[in-house]
């Protein structure tokens, strides 16, 4: 069976099409993207979440308007139809100069949007240097214009390959060091939050190794927490295995993703995750982190370098749902009045607390009895 798209996009005819997240599991809705401010919009309504899919949501949305505003009198390219009513080539770029002002404005602005994820942030600079380096010899914009977009397409096309990498590299590991596999029986993993398909380009992190386990066969059954204040684990992982019929329970490997990883191994990701962390450290239980590569950081020591994202109080003094008795989707509140909330989206899992780290390029491990991981090491090994 398909895994659940969060994205949708191509070139001819050109869309981006993005599954609004707080609408799930009760409607499927995807809401097309034209602009920037469409895929900022998107990113900080929490419309798309996930740190591999918020970056590629910004770089196909900056690469959707580039392409809708493309100059048609240069070199035969000629303005796409996306579809919408505006005319878009009124606002066609006139020279290289303004196509490189536009994208350093766009990248700037949309790196405002969530600030934890480090994935938008390297996906932002890897587009800014093809960028700047075209800028002084490009005397075409559509040069420039036509790089920015294959960068913008590879980082999601080469999304899904790396989280069905990862995935094997994790259930691997998982099969090779779970206690129940040496006694010959299948394993079962919680994770936390929603890491699948939803959140990435596709496949997923954490998620990807449940179904690489279950597509190994290795797999007895999947848990699932509920995450609050969001409830992505309720709403969005529970869709996610129930979609794909891999045996699950809402609520013992624990897998989780990641925002952003230190240098160090210390871990932002979803609030909660250190509860969980602290709770398999006291009963001997695997804690496992799924990252891509692109989520760690080592320009950071260690996670006290991290920034954490607060959002809206609305989130935790509100839920969303249908009305069971007249199908309306409806918002309630839960709190008391003038309640004071703080609404931390990430906390941060000193490497201590982590087993392993796994990535698309192979399973890091801490040596000589160390608390810390060698992030930067471990990627010399693996050539990055």
């Amino acid at each position: 069976m398909a895994t659940l798209e969060s994205i949708r996009y191509s070139r001819n005819p050109l869309k981006l099409e993005i599954l609004n997240q707080i609408l799930l599991p009760h409607q499927t809705l995807y809401e097309a993207a034209y602009t920037i401010q469409d895929g900022y919009s998107a990113i900080k309504q929490m419309k798309v979440r996930g740190a591999p899919a918020i970056a590629i949501v910004a770089a196909l949305s900056l690469a959707v308007e580039l392409q809708r505003r493309r100059p048609s009198n240069t070199n035969g390219n000629t303005n796409s139809n996306s579809g919408e009513d505006e005319n878009t080539n009124d606002h066609a770029f006139k020279d290289v100069e303004s196509v490189v002002k536009f994208i350093f404005d766009s990248l700037n602005y949309l790196k405002t949007s969530r600030p934890t994820a480090v994935n938008l942030f390297r996906a932002a600079d890897d587009i800014w240097k093809i960028t700047k380096g075209l800028s002084t010899i490009a005397e075409d914009p559509n040069v420039i214009i036509d790089e920015v977009v294959k960068a913008a397409e590879g980082l999601y096309i080469e999304d899904i390959q790396n989280n069905k990498d990862l995935g094997d590299f994790g259930a691997e590991y998982i099969i090779n060091h779970s206690k129940e596999r040496q006694k010959n029986k299948k394993v079962q993993v919680l994770t936390h939050c929603n890491t699948g398909s939803l959140a990435t380009g596709g496949y997923g992190t954490a998620l990807g190794i449940i179904r690489s386990l279950h597509s190994k066969q290795q797999l007895s059954h999947a848990y699932c927490t509920e995450t609050r204040p969001y409830n992505q684990g309720s709403r969005l992982t529970a869709y996610e295995l129930l979609h794909e019929k891999i045996p699950s329970t809402l609520i013992l490997a624990i897998i989780v993703g990641a925002d952003r990883v230190a240098s160090n191994g210390d871990t932002a990701n979803k609030i909660g995750t250190l509860q969980l962390a602290i709770t398999a450290k006291y009963y001997g239980i695997m804690f496992i982190v799924a990252a891509p590569s692109s989520s760690i950081d080592l320009n950071i020591k260690s996670g006290n370098e991290i920034i954490i994202e607060e959002r809206a109080q609305e989130e935790v003094t509100f839920v969303g749902g249908v009305d069971v008795l007249s199908g309306e989707m409806t918002k309630v509140k839960i709190a008391p009045e003038k309640v004071h909330v703080w609404n931390p989206s990430f906390d941060v899992t000193p490497a201590a607390l982590i087993t392993a780290i796994v990535t698309e390029k192979g399973v890091a491990e801490k040596v000589d009895g160390k608390d810390e991981f060698d992030l930067v090491g471990f990627l010399v090994d693996k050539g990055t």
